[in-house]
């Protein structure tokens, strides 16, 4: 191992595995992966981190992808990005913590079990320990207990996780396998259900009846960071209310939730509407009878300058009624139906009409229903206008009342939502503008963190519920989990003091029915992985995590959350560094997504140009930039991993020996060369050190390139004579070599891996990153390119005469610049020998260097 000027090029025999005949890249993937697997080159060595520095010790907060469906080639870019930096603080000395997990449970994994198996859950029905899926899921699935469920689910994600096992490893991910988390673990479980009982000691957390985005599809409420506006078609039907001095007008895109107005409203300064501030209207068909109210959030501009307010149709209306304090008339039930029957003060006989009718269906009816009574006017005006939807879901949302787990997060508090401002500027974000995107999120929240699910599959809330004589729950004051209990499920576990066969009857107990949001859980990723509960030896030194690399469009969910959560237990920052990876799209620069039909697999990509070729593309993706996809980008990469293998073959094939070492290298254009690869060294690092791997990757190919094309051409024919100027060639391309595997080997870790073992001992992944101070002083990095140019000029000669590069010169003359000339000069014998010149002459003259070349007659036969 090269470490310095003075210490020798290995090249022991047995060192390596000796040089191929045919390097080829085939199959390297499956080779190492076994290699690296057998001899644990990856492991993180728990003993020598603990006993080192603190700063000695890298800790990276890995994506936990949802192990669900399938991954595109996006995922492999983004994963690829961390595994450079990893591979490169492994190679600065660090001990890196590098673990993987699997985001398991959540919606996704619910809906792929009930596709996959042809089931629902159905928590009412009893645990059958002999139920076996249908063979094959037919059209109705097939219901079973919420234990059944759960069970079908951990199956199916244990296979998926071994699939994602498989191709992560195939992409070369360095993470220590070993080293695996679930996020539906009996340990993740634990340690979400006590971070949550800390959040609801201190006040962090609550529990609240009140209006909710509902997913009617999924029967579930949805957060604010879920939400996603679709353009969807819809239509303003004007309708009259029976005003005190004549009919009043509103516009309204959902006539169906008249029977759930509560009050009208204009702006306070809407001089049309101000007086009948204080007085009541009557609404259409119902002849209900409801205020007329200012409030600054009605548009004078928009249709008619007055709305109504129904409890509730968009969260307008949830700010008017919390504001103005007005009654709830709630008609949508939790399956986006109407309500079986009327609220209270609306009359039976009109709305039976609509009751049990999907929204659809009932705005369908009370059209029907006005146009006929002659309080619809006009027909109604088509537009296409934005409609909230969960971000998996496929109906629009609704809003429906509903008790739910909030976590305070600043929605509500401004000192709050000033701290995690404070917080998110702690750390360094790559690259520094996506932390804006970090503020405006935090700074436009309008409500608290909804933590709490209608769903299955999840963690549960260690919380259960007495109930009065009555058998209703008293909400007041929680049974909670002692800590030392925990993971517990409330609905197979008791409270203390509590038995199974009080379990829901007047007296008794409840458990509380729902499980924690997706992101609840996963919020907790660094305190899951570096093991917050369970080692807290090895805690105190992995968190503060170094980094947490992840796609931009989950910095308002998966990032903000884990900061809220560290901010509360921690009161600091979970990481120090965020970076943060753009989408990878396709040639239209429209993200990949299944739905759009334009998601690449990254198997075939893989298997068609090899891992270093993908690899090498996902360098070139700059950190939070969107990239296009172009598989024939892929091709590049390739050419680049196969000249690797074929230079490599080229430099051990000269019969290097032990020994060689910088003090060998003697003549000016060797110096120069590694002179000026000690300049990439320098800036490669320094861009490294930056999280700018697409930069370092491109400093490192160019001298490649360069190094191949022009120094390896000039240097051959001395590289393989004997004496000390071969002797200095050999110890210059040995030198090179070393050097270029290690700046390559975050990036293309295959071949540079395979090309160390011809001649080095143990991993080039375990060899210190290149320093300037391995290769020796002295020497102009101008001198190679500058006798390239000159070379090029010849062989350019030789091309226009349609002659072979190999055929004589009878004479050269180079003119270049005055301060070349000593360039030229220095590289004279390497010039003529590669140009096979008899006679050169170098001339100081004015312009740019030039090359007048006369060809030696041909041979006679």
């Amino acid at each position: 191992m090269v470490t310095d000027s003075a210490t020798p090029v290995s090249t022991t025999p047995g060192a390596g595995s000796g040089v191929p005949e045919k390097p080829s890249l085939d199959g390297l993937e499956a080779t190492w992966v076994a290699r690296w697997a057998e001899q644990d080159t990856y492991a993180f060595d728990r003993a020598a981190a603990l006993a080192a520095p603190r700063e000695q010790v890298y800790s990276i907060d890995t994506p936990p992808p949802t192990a669900s469906g399938s991954l595109h080639v996006g995922h492999v870019f983004s994963y690829t990005h961390t595994d450079i930096v990893a591979r490169y603080q492994r190679m600065r000395g660090k001990h890196v913590f590098y673990p993987m997990g699997w985001d398991d449970n959540g919606l996704p994994t619910e809906r792929r079990v009930q596709n996959y198996y042809g089931v629902r859950c159905d928590p009412s029905l009893p645990y059958d320990p002999s139920f076996e899926p249908p063979a094959k899921p037919g059209k109705d699935q097939v219901p079973v207990s919420r234990r059944n469920f759960v069970e079908l689910c951990m199956q199916l994600t244990e296979e998926d996780e071994h699939a994602y096992e498989q191709l992560w490893r195939q992409v070369g991910l360095s993470v220590d396998w070993t080293n695996v988390y679930r996020t539906i673990s009996e340990t993740s479980r634990a340690t979400a259900q006590r971070m949550f009982l800390h959040n609801l000691a201190r006040g962090e957390a609550y529990a609240q009846e009140a209006p909710t985005l509902w997913d009617v599809t999924f029967r579930t409420a949805v957060a604010q960071a879920e939400l996603e506006d679709r353009e969807r078609p819809g239509a303003y039907h004007r309708i009259s209310f029976s005003g005190p001095s004549g009919p009043v007008f509103i516009e309204t895109t959902r006539p169906e939730l008249l029977p759930a107005c509560v009050a009208l409203v204009a702006h306070p300064d809407d001089e049309r509407y101000r007086p009948l501030f204080g007085q009541t209207v009557r609404t259409p068909l119902f002849g209900v009878e409801v205020p007329v109210v200012p409030h600054r959030l009605a548009e004078p501009d928009k249709g008619s300058g007055i709305a109504m307010i129904c409890t509730f149709g968009d969260l307008n209306d949830v700010t008017w009624w919390r504001e103005l304090q007005l009654p709830t008339r709630a008609v949508v039930g939790w399956d986006g139906r109407l309500m079986s029957e009327a609220p209270d003060g609306v009359p039976a006989e009109p709305y039976a009409e609509l009751a049990g009718k999907t929204v659809f269906s009932a705005q369908q009816r009370i059209v029907e229903m006005l146009r006929a009574s002659g309080d619809l006017h006009g027909e109604p005006k088509a537009i296409t206008h934005p409609v909230k939807f969960f971000e998996k879901g496929d109906r629009p949302l609704e809003i429906v009342t509903t008790r739910q787990w909030y976590i305070r997060n600043g929605g509500r508090s401004p000192e709050l939502r000033d701290a995690l401002v404070a917080r998110g500027r702690e750390i360094r974000w790559v690259p520094e503008h996506m932390r804006h995107r970090y503020e405006n999120w935090v700074e436009g929240l309008n409500g608290d963190w909804l933590i709490s699910r209608q769903r299955f599959f999840g963690v549960p809330f260690p919380v259960w519920y007495r109930l009065d004589s009555a058998g209703d729950p008293d909400y007041s004051a929680p049974l909670l989990a002692p800590e030392e209990s925990l993971p517990v499920d409330p609905s197979s576990d008791v409270p203390p003091g509590f038995e199974e066969s009080q379990r829901g009857v007047p007296g008794g107990f409840m458990a509380d029915p729902d499980v924690m949001d997706t992101w609840a859980t996963s919020s907790l990723s660094p305190q899951v992985a570096s093991g917050w509960d369970t080692d807290p030896e090895l805690f105190s030194h992995v968190f503060p995590m170094d980094l947490r690399p992840q796609a931009h469009d989950i910095i308002r969910t998966w990032l903000f959350s884990t900061v809220v959560r560290s901010h509360y237990e921690f009161g600091a920052a979970p990481w120090t560094h965020a970076a943060i990876s753009g989408f990878v799209v396709d040639p239209d620069r429209k993200k990949m997504s299944k739905s759009k039909g334009n998601v690449v697999t990254p198997v075939d990509v893989l298997e068609r140009y090899g891992t270093d070729a993908v690899r090498w593309r996902a360098a070139g993706a700059r950190p939070g930039a969107d990239s296009p996809f172009d598989e024939a980008q892929m091709k590049v990469g390739r050419r680049l991993a196969m000249k690797i293998l074929n230079v490599g073959k080229f430099v051990l094939g000269l019969g290097v020996t032990a020994g060689l070492t910088g003090e060998q290298v003697t003549e000016p254009i060797d110096l120069g060369l590694l002179r000026r690869l000690a300049g990439v060294v320098d800036e490669a690092t320094a861009a490294m050190d930056a999280y700018n791997y697409t930069r370092a990757l491109e400093v490192t190919e160019a001298f490649f390139w360069s190094f191949c094309d022009d120094y390896v051409e000039l240097v051959k024919s001395r590289a393989y004579g004997t004496g000390a100027a071969a002797e200095s060639a050999q110890a210059t391309l040995a030198l090179a070599l070393s050097v270029q595997l290690r700046l390559f080997a975050p990036v293309l870790p295959f071949v540079t891996e395979e090309v160390w073992s011809w001649w080095q001992a143990g991993s080039v992944h375990r060899a210190p990153w290149p320093a300037a101070a391995e290769l020796p002083a002295g020497g102009d990095p101008e001198v190679v390119p500058v006798v390239a140019a000159a070379l090029a000029g010849v062989r350019k000669a030789k091309s226009d005469a349609k002659v072979s590069m190999r055929a004589d010169v009878e004479s050269a003359t180079v003119t270049a610049p005055e301060a070349q000339v000593p360039l030229l000069e220095a590289g004279r014998a390497d010039l003529v020998d590669a140009g096979r010149i008899a006679s050169l002459d170098v001339v100081a003259g004015e312009g740019p260097l030039t090359v007048d070349v006369v060809l030696a007659p041909p041979a006679e036969a």
